[in-house]
């Protein structure tokens, strides 16, 4: 059975603390261009009639949503999250709207999702892989759990290409995102989003980690200035 290390146990305790303002936090610190982001990768899936899609981090359910807005009727969605206090209130979400009815949600971490091989015709995780102590193993299960032919699609924030760019984004990142989330929410919370960002992998480092842990047809495509980024790899078909 997998269990959290402390970092893992840490990280869910701060989302959990943080869980009652973060849709708020997340309109209000990115400017609203987070629903743009969302709505991409979501149209990077493809999804057959009566299929179903598991979207890993799901917090309070913003993609899960995104998606069951965009497929057919019949497609019902999984949203996962080791985080119990944002399942709560992606729950809430989910009471306040009929497409709310196609998604189930589940208490679970990305590197023991609890699932059976071959489920899933795609898979989703938006701003939660960089949480992921355990990196490669959870792209190992995410590959499991997903049908041969069926797509991952992975949304993350990144480090801007330009320098100049890149400059005016870490001096926000870094000293006005946390002093704007301290006064709505649990400052260190926002002091850990900029060095989780900082230490994640670049672009095409992390395209080789989701090539080594078996998906192909890997690609990924920079969003406004590469502020976040949009990867994307397939199951080889039988």
């Amino acid at each position: 059975m997998f269990e959290l290390s402390d970092k893992g146990r840490g990280v869910r305790k701060m989302f959990d603390t943080i869980a009652p303002r973060y849709d708020l936090l997340n309109r209000l610190l990115s400017f609203g261009i987070d629903r743009r982001w969302r709505r991409y990768a979501v149209s990077q899936l493809q999804i057959p009639v009566d299929g179903r899609v598991l979207d890993i981090a799901t917090g309070t359910c913003d993609v899960a949503l995104e998606i069951a807005a965009r497929t057919d009727p019949s497609v019902r969605i999984v949203g996962e999250d080791f985080t119990q206090g944002m399942l709560v209130h992606g729950q809430k979400k989910l009471d306040q709207t009929s497409l709310g009815e196609r998604i189930m949600l589940v208490n679970a971490p990305c590197e023991a999702i609890p699932h059976p091989d071959c489920t899933f015709d795609a898979i989703t995780i938006a701003f939660g892989i960089r949480n992921v102590v355990e990196r490669e193993q959870g792209l190992k299960e995410m590959l499991r759990v997903l049908k041969p032919g069926g797509r991952a699609v992975i949304l993350e924030f990144s480090n801007p290409r330009s320098r100049f760019f890149r400059s005016l984004y870490y001096f926000y990142f870094r000293h006005l995102l946390p002093t704007i989330g301290g006064l709505f929410s649990q400052r260190s919370a926002y002091q850990y989003l900029p060095d989780s960002v900082l230490e994640f992998p670049a672009q095409e480092q992390f395209t080789v980690m989701l090539s080594d842990a078996g998906f192909t047809q890997t690609r990924f495509t920079d969003l406004t200035f590469g502020i976040a980024t949009v990867y994307t790899g397939d199951k080889l078909k039988n």
